[in-house]
C-alpha cells in the first residue's frame, strides 16, 4: 500500500557533501517506505509461482471450507477492496484535476494484483490440502512489517489534516493485515480426502501451524509426556511412507540398478574398443576396468539422485543462514554507532535492536531447517543403504560369503552407514567454510585496515602447533587402544574361562594382571587428555590472540587509529565467526575422509558376486511317482567363478519318494553336491533341475533369535496338531516340555540357550514342518547322541519316518543307516565313485566297503557307531532328558542335574536374572526415566571432594580472568582520543595480553584437572566393577550371558574413560560461559535482570523437559538399531537356508520392519534435539534483545565500550545455551554406564577367598581323606536339591570313580568339595577339617582339578605353568620331562617365555592337554580331581597321561568323574549316582556282578 510520507527526491535526500551516519542512511523514512512498498509484492510473485507448481506436484487432497478458510476469504477480499479504493480515490482526483504522484497510482495497483494472487493462493492450497502456509505466513508478516515502520514514523510527525484518507487506508490495512497475520499463525483442519491412507498415530507435524514447524513446537506434546512418564513405543508416532524402507530401498535399489547397469555397459564398451587396438591385452584391462570403474560411481551417483532435493534445500537453507549471521556484525556495528552519537533519535536505538534481534531469529530458523533436512536425509539414506545391503546379503554367492565375516557386514551396517550418513552433515564444511574466512577478512578490512592481515599470520601461526599436538595425540591414542585391545581379549579369556579359574583360585592373580595392564592404558589416556587440553586452549584462546596482536598492531603502530567500541567488539563478533571456520573446515575434511573409506567398502560389498538365479531350474511339483525328481546332467561346479571345480561331471538321477545316501571321506564334495543342488555353487557346465519346493538342513544348524515355534514354522501359518507330530518326531517335545515358556520359549542369539543337538534338532523340525516335495539334509545326526539320532532317524528320515513318500537326500557319516536306504552315491574327490543299493555296493567291495572297513579300526573299543566320543555329546541331547544347560557335561558345573529340568529354565539368562526379566535370553538392561542423583554422588565420590572443589575452585578463577578481560577492552575502547591517538594504549594493550594469558593458564588447568579426576575415577570404577565381578560364585557366570560382562568391561569402561569427563569438562566450561554472561548483562544494563529472570525460568524448563526425553529416545534408539544388527548377521549366517525355503520377501519385509522401528525412535530424537536448539537460541536471542532494548532505555549514561561489552557477550550465549543442555543431555546418558558398572555391587559373593581364622593348619590335607557327611546342595534358593543325603568316605590314597546318567549329580559332588556350591545340608570334611572354615582359596589350591578341555590363557608358557610365580624353572622343566613335552618347549622360540594365543591355539590338543597336566603336577597336592581328562586326545598322549599320573599322583586320593564307562574300570571303588543320591557302591566287578545300575549302563555301553 501507499503511504503518505516525505518524497524520496530533492536535494536534501541527494546532498553527499556532509558525512552522513550509516544508521541513518538505512533506516531512513525513505527507504524504508520504498523497502514496504516493492518487497513483500516481489517476495510474492518470484516465489509464488515455484510454491504453486510445488503443491501442485505434491497433492495431499482436499480441506473441507473451514472457519478459519473463511475468514482468511473475507480478510482477502477485503484488502482487495481497500486497494480498489485506493486506486479509484487516485483515478478520481485525476479526473478533478488535483496533481497526483504517479506512486499513489501504481503502489495501489501494484498491491491490488498482489492480494489478489494471494487470495488464489489461500484458495489453491485448500485444494491441495496444504494446512499451514509459510509462504503467506511470510507474505503477512512482510507486508506488515515495513509500512508499519514507517506508518508510526508518520503518526509521530503529526500529519493527519493532510490526508486523511490516506492515512486511515493505511492504518485499516495494516489492522487487516495484522489479522491476515494472524490468522497464518494456525494450521486448518485435517484432510477430509486424503490421498494417504491415515496412520494409528500420526505425527503431528502435518497439522501444525508453521510456527509450530519452524520452531518445532510440535515436539513439544512429546517432550512433555517424557519429562512425565517414561516414552514407551505406543508414545511414538508412525513412521510417513515418505520415510520407510519399503519407499526409501526401492527408490534407491532402482537407481543403483539403473546406475550399475550403466557403468557395466559403458566398461565393456571401453574394454571392446582396447580389445580392437591392443588384443591379448584386453582380458587384463577388462578387470581393471570393472574393479575402478564400477564400484564408487553408480553408488554415489545413485545416492545422489535420491537424496539431491533435500540436500540442495538443506544447504539453500544454510546460505540464507549465514547472510543473516554476516548481518548480525553489522548491525552490532550500526547500533554501536548509535549508542556513540547521542542526536541519533532513540526509535532508531530501538529498531536496530529488534533488528539484531530479526536476524539472529532468522538465522537460527534457517539453520535449524538445514540441520533438520539434513538430519531427516541421514535417517533416510541410512534406511535405505541398510535395505540395500541386507537385499545383497540374501543374494550374495557362496564366494562372496566366504570372503566376508559376518563381523564384515555387522560392521558395515553398525559402523560405515553411520560414518557414511553422518558426513552429510559435514559436506557443506568443505567450501562454506572458506567463504566464511573470505568474508570475515573484508570485515576486518574494513574494521581495521591493513591490520587485519596480521590475524591471517596468527592463525597461520597457531596450525603447526595443532598439527603437532595432533600427532603425538594420535600416537597416544594409538597406544590406548592397543592396551585397552589387549586388557580386552584378556578379559574375554578369564570371562570365557572362569570355570578354570575358579578352580584353581587364580582369581587375584589374574587381577594383578588385568590391572597391570589397565594401568598403562590409563597412562597413555592420561598423556593424551592432557594434549587434548592444550588443544582445546589453543583453540579457545586463539581467538583473544587474534584479537591482542590485531588490536595492538592497529593502535600502537598505526597512526591516528584509536580503539573505540565498534572496532573492539564487532572485531570479536567477526573473530569469533572465523574462529568457528577454522575448526569446522578440519573437522569437515576428517569427517568426509573417514566416509569416503566407509563408502568405498559399502561400494565394494554391493558389487560382490551373486548367486545365479537360473542355475537351478525349479519347476512346479506336478510329477507321478517313480518320475524323476532331481536331475543334473554333466554337472561340474566350483566355489567361485576363479576357484577349480568341487565337483567333477555328476550325472545323478533321483525318482519321486527315494531316500539317497551320500556317504564319502571328509572333503569329498557331499555338502558341495548340496550346494549345487541349492543353486549356491558357482555352474561351470550341465544342468541341474528339481521339481517341486525344497526343504534343507544344513549340517551346522542355523537357528533363529526368536522362539521354539518361530522357528519350526518359519513363516507358515501355525497347524498346531501337525506342530506336535514334528516335535514329536523330532525328538524335541521332551525338551520344549522343560522350556521355562514351552514352544514359545526363546532360543537366543545363535541359539545360545539351546545344545548343539537342540539346535539340530530344531533345523530338522523346521524342514519336516514345511510338508515340502524335495528334503536336502546335510548330516543332521552328526551332532545328536546315538540312540536320539536312531529314534530321529526312524521317525522322521526312515522309510517310515513322516518324510516316507517325499524325495530326501541325507548326507550321512553315520554308515549303519545306510542299509534303509533306497539308492547310496559315494563320493571321493569331487566325483561319483560309485552308486547303488545297499547290498550292491557291498558285492562290488568298492570304496562304499573301503568306508566300512575304516570305521571298524581297532582302538574303537567295539563300540562302532553305538557311542559317539564324549567330546561329541551333549546331555541335553538325551531325548528323555532334554533340557536347557549351559554346557555338555564334561567338567565340574553350576547348573542342575536332575531331570526334573522343568523348574530349572535357564541357559544363557534364567528367569529370575535381573539382567533378564521380561526380555529375550541373552539380552542386556534398559534403564527408564531419569538417573538417580546418587549414581552423580557415586561418580564424584570416585573423582575425590578435595579434587572437585579444586577443579570449580579453578573455573571459576579463568571465568573471572575472562569477564576481567572483556570488561578492560571496553575500558580501552573508551578512553579518550587524543590527536587521533589513546594516552593509554600500550597499558591497556599489556594487561589485556595478561589477563588473556591469566584465562588460558587458568583455562588449562581446569580442563587439565576434570580429565585427570575422570581417569582417577574410571580406575576406581573400573577396580570395583573387576573385583565385584570375581568375587561372584560360579552360578553367577552361568546366568550372566557373556556379552553383559564383556560389555561392562568395554563399551561401559570407555564410556567412563573418555565419554565421561569430556562431558562434565563442556558442561562446566559452558555453565561458567552462561554466568558470565548473565553476569555482564546485568552489571552493564541492571535493567535487564528483568528479562534474564524470566529467560532463566524458561531455560530450565526447556532443559528438564529435554533431558528427560532425550536420555529415554537415546536408550531405545540404541537397542531398536542393535536388533536391525543382530537381523543382518543372522540371516548371513543363514541365508543359504532362506533361499532354500524361498522366504526371501518375508525376511527381507521383517528386516524393513527392525529398520522402521529403529527409525521411528531415531527421528523424535532428532527433532527433539532440533526442538531444544531452535528454542534455546530464541531464548538467547531474547537476552541478545533485552540487552539491546536496555542499553539504548540507559544509554544517556552508558559508555559504547560497556554496550558493546554486553552485548557483544549476549550474541555468542546463543550457542552456548544449547550446547549446555547437549552437554548436561550426553552426560546423563553416559552416567548410565555408572550405574551399569555398579550393577553387580549388590549380587551375592563368594565365601572370603582368605579369612582371617582357618581351620586348617598346614601342611593341609596331609593324607587326602574326604568325608561327606549327609551332604546336599542346590543350586539356587528356590529349587529343590540336586543332591541329597550324600553320605560316604575316601580313604586316603583311593581312586574312586563316580558315574551315573546324565543329570545323576556325579559333577555337583565335585561342584560340592571345591566349593563351587556351598551346601544346603550336611557338609564335607577333608583330614577332619570341614571345608565350611577353609577360605576358598586355601581349598582350592590344595585340590588338583585336571578338567577335559585343556585351557591356556595368553601370555607366556611359563606364567600358564605357573600361575602364582611359585616354583623355579628348575622344576618347571622337571614337570615338562615328566610329561615328555621338555624336548618340545626347548625347540619354541623363547622356550618358557613362549607367547600363547588365547586358548593355546598354536598348539595341539594333545600338548595343551600334556602342559595341564604339567601344571597340574607343579602343585603336588594330594587330591586329584580327573573329569575325563584323556578323553578328547590320541591314544599315543593318553598313555603319556597315564604314566605321568600313576608315578606322580601314586600316593594321592584320586575322583574320577567317569562319562565312560571303561573309565572306572581299574578304579578301586565305584559309586553310583541317582538322582542325586548314591545309588550303588563297591568295586566294578562287584558291581557287575550284582547287576544293578552300574550293570545296566555298561550294557548300553557295550561293556557287557
Amino acid at each position: 500500500m501507499a503511504e503518505p510520507g516525505e518524497n524520496c527526491a530533492g536535494p536534501g535526500v541527494w546532498n553527499q557533501t556532509e558525512p552522513e551516519p550509516a544508521a541513518a542512511r538505512l533506516l531512513s523514512l525513505c527507504f524504508l517506505k520504498t523497502a514496504g512498498v516493492w518487497v513483500p509484492p516481489m517476495y510474492l510473485w518470484v516465489l509464488g509461482p515455484i510454491y504453486l507448481l510445488y503443491i501442485h506436484r505434491h497433492d495431499k487432497g482436499y480441506i473441507q471450507m473451514s472457519r478459519l478458510f473463511k475468514a482468511k476469504m473475507v480478510l482477502g477480499f477485503a484488502l482487495i477492496i481497500l486497494c480498489t479504493s485506493s486506486v479509484s480515490v487516485t483515478l478520481w482526483r485525476i479526473q478533478q484535476g488535483t496533481p497526483q504522484a504517479l506512486e499513489f497510482l501504481i503502489h495501489p495497483t501494484v498491491w491490488l494484483t498482489t492480494m489478489s494472487f494471494a487470495g488464489f493462493l489461500i484458495h489453491t492450497e485448500r485444494k491441495k490440502g496444504v494446512q499451514a502456509s509459510g509462504l503467506l505466513f511470510g507474505y503477512w508478516l512482510l507486508c506488515f512489517l515495513f509500512p508499519a515502520t514507517s506508518a508510526a514514523q508518520q503518526a509521530s510527525q503529526g500529519d493527519f489534516q493532510s490526508d486523511p484518507f490516506r492515512h486511515l487506508s493505511t492504518y485499516l490495512y495494516l489492522s487487516l493485515v495484522v489479522a491476515q497475520f494472524a490468522l497464518s499463525c494456525f494450521a486448518d483442519q485435517p484432510l477430509f480426502f486424503p490421498k494417504r491412507p491415515p496412520q494409528p498415530n500420526p505425527c503431528p507435524k502435518a497439522g501444525a501451524s508453521f510456527p509450530s514447524k519452524a520452531m518445532f513446537w510440535w515436539v513439544s506434546g512429546l517432550v512433555w509426556r517424557g519429562y512425565r512418564r517414561p516414552l514407551g513405543p505406543k508414545d511414538l508416532w508412525s513412521l510417513g511412507t515418505e520415510n520407510s524402507s519399503e519407499e526409501l530401498v526401492s527408490q534407491l535399489e532402482k537407481e543403483w540398478t539403473r546406475n550399475r547397469s550403466a557403468a557395466q555397459r559403458h566398461t565393456k564398451v571401453k574394454a571392446f574398443q582396447r580389445k580392437g587396438s591392443r588384443g591379448a591385452e584386453a582380458p587384463e584391462t577388462e578387470t581393471l576396468l570393472q574393479q575402478q570403474g564400477s564400484t564408487r560411481g553408480p553408488l554415489l551417483r545413485a545416492l545422489w539422485q535420491v537424496g539431491r532435493s533435500t540436500f540442495l534445500l538443506g544447504t539453500l537453507s544454510l546460505v540464507i543462514s549465514d547472510v543473516f549471521r554476516f548481518t548480525v556484525p553489522k548491525l552490532l556495528s550500526l547500533f554501536l554507532e548509535f549508542i556513540g552519537d547521542p542526536k541519533t533519535p532513540a526509535w532508531k536505538g530501538y529498531l536496530l535492536a529488534l533488528l539484531m534481534f530479526l536476524s539472529a531469529c532468522l538465522q537460527m530458523l534457517f539453520e535449524q531447517q538445514h540441520m533438520y533436512r539434513l538430519k531427516v536425509l541421514q535417517l533416510r539414506l541410512r534406511t535405505a543403504i541398510t535395505g540395500l545391503v541386507y537385499r545383497k546379503v540374501l543374494a550374495l554367492s557362496s564366494s562372496s560369503r566366504k570372503a566376508s565375516a559376518v563381523g564384515d557386514v555387522v560392521n558395515l551396517v553398525s559402523v560405515d552407514v553411520q560414518r557414511l550418513t553422518e558426513s552429510i552433515t559435514y559436506l557443506n564444511g568443505l567450501w562454506l567454510p572458506l567463504i566464511w574466512i573470505v568474508v570475515c577478512f573484508v570485515y576486518l578490512w574494513q574494521l581495521l585496515g591493513p591490520s587485519a592481515l596480521t590475524a591471517i599470520a596468527v592463525f597461520l601461526s597457531l596450525l603447526p602447533l595443532n598439527f603437532f599436538i595432533t600427532k603425538k595425540r594420535t600416537h597416544h591414542q594409538e597406544e590406548q587402544m592397543r592396551q585397552k585391545d589387549s586388557r580386552s581379549r584378556l578379559t574375554s579369556c578369564i570371562l570365557r574361562n572362569v570355570r578354570t579359574v575358579k578352580y584353581h583360585g587364580w582369581e587375584g592373580a589374574f587381577l594383578d594382571r588385568v590391572l597391570r595392564i589397565r594401568a598403562q592404558e590409563l597412562g597413555a589416556l592420561r598423556t593424551s587428555s592432557l594434549l587434548f587440553s592444550v588443544s582445546l586452549v589453543s583453540f579457545q584462546v586463539s581467538t583473544f590472540l587474534v584479537a591482542l596482536v590485531v588490536f595492538a598492531v592497529h593502535t600502537l603502530v598505526a597512526e591516528e587509529n584509536a580503539m573505540d567500541a565498534e572496532k573492539a567488539f564487532v572485531t570479536l563478533t567477526v573473530l569469533n565467526i572465523l574462529n568457528k571456520a577454522q575448526a569446522f573446515l578440519p573437522f569437515s575434511i576428517h569427517s568426509v575422509v573417514q566416509a569416503r573409506v566407509s563408502f568405498d567398502r559399502l561400494a565394494a560389498f554391493l558389487c560382490l558376486e551373486e548367486i545365479d538365479p537360473g542355475a537351478v531350474d525349479s519347476r512346479p511339483s506336478r510329477w507321478a511317482a517313480g518320475e524323476d525328481c532331481i536331475s543334473i546332467q554333466e554337472g561340474t561346479f566350483a566355489w567361485s567363478r576363479e576357484s577349480p571345480p568341487c565337483l567333477h561331471r555328476i550325472n545323478l538321477t533321483v525318482p519321486q519318494g527315494c531316500l539317497l545316501a551320500v556317504v564319502g571321506p571328509v572333503g569329498a564334495g557331499k555338502s558341495s553336491l548340496l550346494s549345487a543342488l541349492l543353486g549356491e555353487l558357482s555352474k561351470v557346465e550341465g544342468s541341474v533341475s528339481i521339481k517341486g519346493p525344497v526343504a534343507y538342513v544344513p549340517q551346522e544348524a542355523w537357528v533363529q533369535n526368536s522362539s521354539v515355534v518361530d522357528n519350526v514354522c518359519f513363516g507358515q501359518e501355525l497347524d498346531p496338531p501337525w506342530l506336535e507330530r514334528v516335535l514329536e518326531a523330532c525328538a524335541l517335545w521332551p525338551d520344549v516340555g522343560s522350556f521355562p515358556a514351552g514352544v514359545h520359549t526363546q532360543t537366543g542369539e545363535q541359539g545360545m540357550n539351546l545344545s548343539g543337538g537342540q539346535k539340530q534338532r530344531l533345523s530338522l523340525a523346521r524342514a519336516v514342518y514345511r510338508k515340502a516335495a524335495v528334503y536336502l539334509l546335510d548330516d543332521p545326526l552328526a551332532a545328536l547322541d546315538a540312540h536320539v539320532g536312531q529314534h530321529v532317524f526312524n521317525q522322521v528320515i526312515g522309510p517310515d519316518g513322516l518324510l516316507q513318500g517325499t524325495t530326501r537326500i541325507l548326507v550321512t557319516h553315520t554308515l549303519h543307516v545306510l542299509p534303509q536306504a533306497d539308492w547310496i552315491v559315494v563320493l571321493e574327490d569331487g566325483v561319483i565313485a560309485e552308486m547303488g543299493s545297499f547290498q550292491e555296493l557291498l558285492h562290488r567291495k568298492g570304496a562304499l566297503v573301503g568306508l566300512l572297513d575304516g570305521a571298524r579300526q581297532p582302538g574303537d573299543g567295539g563300540q562302532g557307531e553305538t557311542e559317539p566320543p564324549a567330546g561329541t555329546k551333549d546331555p541335553r541331547d538325551s531325548a528323555g532328558g532334554g533340557r536347557l544347560e549351559g554346557a555338555p557335561e564334561r567338567s565340574v558345573k553350576l547348573v542342575p542335574e536332575k531331570d526334573s529340568a522343568a523348574s530349572e529354565p535357564q541357559a544363557g539368562v534364567p528367569l529370575d536374572d535381573p539382567e533378564g526379566a521380561g526380555r529375550p535370553k541373552g539380552g542386556d538392561s534398559v534403564q527408564y526415566g531419569r538417573v538417580k542423583a546418587t549414581m552423580y554422588l557415586t561418580y564424584l565420590r570416585a573423582v575425590g571432594t578435595p579434587l572437585c572443589l579444586y577443579a570449580l575452585f579453578l573455573f571459576l578463577c579463568q571465568q573471572v580472568a575472562s569477564f576481567c578481560r572483556g570488561y578492560w577492552l571496553s575500558l580501552w575502547a573508551d578512553d579518550p582520543t587524543v590527536d587521533g591517538r589513546q594516552t593509554h594504549a600500550a597499558l591497556r594493550g599489556w594487561v589485556f595480553g595478561l589477563l588473556g594469558c591469566l584465562q588460558a593458564i587458568g583455562l588449562f588447568a581446569s580442563m587439565a584437572t576434570v580429565l585427570l579426576g575422570g581417569i582417577r575415577a574410571s580406575s576406581l570404577l573400573f577396580q570395583g566393577l573387576l573385583w565385584d565381578v570375581a568375587r561372584s560364585p560360579l552360578g553367577f557366570f552361568e546366568r550372566t550371558p557373556i556379552g553383559n560382562l564383556l560389555n561392562r568391561f568395554s563399551k561401559e569402561t570407555d564410556i567412563v574413560d573418555v565419554d565421561i569427563p569430556d562431558k562434565l569438562r563442556s558442561l562446566l566450561m559452558y555453565a561458567f560461559g552462561l554466568l558470565e554472561v548473565g553476569l555482564v548483562v546485568t552489571v552493564t544494563t541492571p535493567l535487564a535482570i528483568v528479562a534474564i529472570l524470566p529467560l532463566l525460568l524458561l531455560y530450565a524448563g526447556f532443559q528438564s523437559l529435554y533431558v528427560a526425553s532425550s536420555c529415554q529416545l537415546r536408550r531405545m534408539e540404541s537397542a531398536r538399531y542393535s536388533s536391525v544388527c543382530s537381523h543382518v548377521a543372522e540371516t548371513f549366517q543363514g541365508g543359504a537356508v532362506v533361499r532354500a525355503f524361498r522366504v526371501q520377501g518375508p525376511f527381507v519385509a521383517q528386516n524393513d520392519a527392525h529398520v522402521d522401528e529403529s527409525q521411528r525412535v531415531s527421528f523424535p530424537r532428532l527433532v527433539a534435539d532440533r526442538w531444544l536448539a531452535a528454542n534455546l537460541e530464541l531464548v538467547g536471542n531474547g537476552l541478545v534483545c533485552a540487552a539491546a532494548l536496555c542499553a539504548v532505555l540507559s544509554k544517556a549514561h552508558l559508555s559504547p565500550g560497556l554496550v558493546g561489552f554486553s552485548v557483544s557477550a549476549a550474541l555468542q550465549v546463543t550457542q552456548t545455551l544449547q550446547w549446555a543442555v547437549r552437554s548436561w543431555t550426553d552426560l546423563e546418558s553416559s552416567i548410565v554406564s555408572v550405574e551399569r558398572m555398579k550393577d553387580y555391587a549388590q549380587t551375592p559373593k563368594e565365601a572370603p577367598w582368605r579369612p582371617p581364622t582357618c581351620a586348617a593348619r598346614l601342611p593341609w590335607p596331609r593324607w587326602g581323606q574326604i568325608e561327606f557327611r549327609d551332604f546336599g546342595l542346590r543350586y539356587r534358593p528356590e529349587l529343590p536339591l540336586a543332591v541329597q543325603g550324600v553320605s560316604f568316605k575316601i580313604h586316603a590314597g583311593e581312586k574312586v570313580g563316580i558315574v551315573g546318567r546324565t543329570g545323576a549329580g556325579k559333577s555337583s559332588l565335585a561342584g560340592g568339595l571345591l566349593r563351587l556350591l556351598e551346601a544346603a545340608e550336611g557338609e564335607i570334611w577333608i583330614d577332619g577339617v570341614p571345608i565350611a572354615q577353609v577360605g576358598l582359596h586355601t581349598l582350592r589350591s590344595r585340590i588338583t582339578v585336571i578338567p577335559q578341555d585343556p585351557i591356556l590363557f595368553p601370555g607366556s608358557l611359563r606364567m600358564n605353568l605357573d600361575m602364582l610365580h611359585e616354583h623355579t624353572d628348575e622344576a618347571i622343566w622337571a614337570a615338562l620331562e615328566t610329561v615328555q613335552l621338555r624336548a618340545v618347549v626347548a625347540s619354541l622360540p623363547g622356550q618358557l617365555q613362549y607367547e600363547c594365543t588365547d586358548q593355546g591355539d598354536n598348539l595341539s590338543v594333545g600338548q595343551k592337554q600334556l602342559l595341564c597336566l604339567a601344571r597340574a603336577l607343579l602343585r603336588k597336592t594330594q587330591i586329584l580331581i580327573l573329569d575325563e581328562a584323556t578323553a578328547a586326545v590320541d591314544p599315543g598322549t593318553e598313555r603319556q597321561m597315564q604314566a605321568a599320573l600313576g608315578s606322580w599322583f601314586a600316593q594321592c586320593t584320586v575322583l574320577l568323574i567317569a562319562h565312560r564307562l571303561r573309565s572306572v574300570l581299574d578304579c578301586t571303588r565305584v559309586l553310583v549316582m541317582d538322582e542325586g543320591q548314591v545309588a550303588e557302591s563297591g568295586s566294578p566287578a562287584q558291581l557287575l556282578a550284582q547287576k544293578g545300575l552300574f550293570y545296566r549302563l555298561a550294557q548300553e555301553s557295550g561293556l557287557v
